[in-house]
């Protein structure tokens, strides 16, 4: 899968794994949800399951499950930084449409689903 997570959000996630010690890798996903069809979730994951994809960014282990991964496919992670605030943004090739408000988006017609 192609995924690129930049360095600072590596770090970032990195981060956020230290302080989470009964977690053992950082889970990319999407949910479908909101008015443009899906939003992307990240959470922490225990134990991965036998059909997620475990992919490894600069010691950062990242899983993301089957139904995600056609959705993800060249999807660049950044961390941008506005004063004290930190988001993790996601620049998908795949998106073809967003909600207003830019919490959902939508997928063409040429992501396998």
């Amino acid at each position: 899968m192609n995924l690129v997570v930049t360095p600072e959000a590596v770090d970032h996630l990195k981060g956020a794994l230290e302080r989470k010690k009964d977690a053992a890798a950082i889970r990319l996903g999407v949910k479908t949800s909101g008015c443009s069809g899906y939003a992307y979730v990240i959470d922490y994951a225990n134990a991965p399951t036998d059909v997620d994809l475990l992919i490894d960014v600069d010691g950062l282990t990242i899983v993301v499950d089957p139904i995600s991964e056609p959705l993800l496919a060249g999807t660049t992670v950044d961390l941008k930084v506005e004063g004290v605030n930190r988001t993790l943004c996601f620049d998908n090739p795949n998106v073809v449409s967003e909600c207003g408000c830019g919490e959902s988006f939508a997928v063409g017609a040429s992501v396998p689903l």
